[in-house]
C-alpha cells in the first residue's frame, strides 16, 4: 500500500515520463555508493593487517632487544644496575 502511494504521488511531482529516469538514477546510484563502500572496506582491512604486522613487528624486535646476551659466559647487553653490597653476617 505505501509503495503505491509513493508511486502515486511521484507521478504527480514529477510525471509520468519522468518517473522511469528518476528510478534508473537513484538505481545508479546505490550503485555507485555500494562500489565505494567495497572500496572502502578494502582499503580499511588492508590498513587494519599492515598495522597488525607493524605492531607483530615492533613487539618482536622489543623482545628480542630485552633478552641479555652471552659472549664467552659474560652476559653483553645488559642493563647494569647498581647492587646493594651485601649485608655482613651477623
Amino acid at each position: 500500500m505505501e509503495i503505491a502511494i509513493l508511486v502515486g504521488a511521484a507521478v504527480l511531482l514529477f510525471g509520468a515520463d519522468r518517473v522511469p529516469k528518476l528510478a534508473r538514477s537513484l538505481g545508479q546510484t546505490k550503485k555507485e555508493f555500494m562500489v565505494g563502500q567495497a572500496e572502502a572496506d578494502v582499503a580499511a582491512e588492508r590498513a587494519r593487517a599492515e598495522a597488525r604486522a607493524q605492531a607483530e613487528a615492533n613487539a618482536a624486535h622489543t623482545v628480542v632487544a630485552t633478552q641479555p646476551q652471552t659472549v664467552n659466559g659474560v652476559v653483553v647487553g645488559a642493563p647494569t644496575t647498581p647492587t646493594e653490597p651485601a649485608a655482613p653476617p651477623n
